[in-house]
């Protein structure tokens, strides 16, 4: 499994609970996570799948955020 980061505008934990049916449709419970705290809000995404990282991208928007691949 690798290890996915996205600067995100997902901003609070309200944020968070909106995006969470997206992700977890996407990568599955407990593969991602979002540092809030950090000033990109960094979501952090485990996945087997390189595919994946569009289909983040594309639920966040869905869910009315905007996240971009970083490192």
């Amino acid at each position: 499994m690798e290890t996915v980061k996205f600067k995100t505008t997902i901003k609070c934990s309200g944020c968070v609970a909106t995006v969470t049916p997206y992700l977890n449709e996407a990568v599955g419970e407990n593969n991602w996570q979002v540092d809030t705290q950090d000033p990109n809000k960094i979501l952090t995404v485990k996945t087997s799948d390189a595919a994946k990282e569009n289909e983040v991208i594309q639920k966040l928007q869905q869910a009315g955020y905007k996240a971009e691949k970083i490192g």
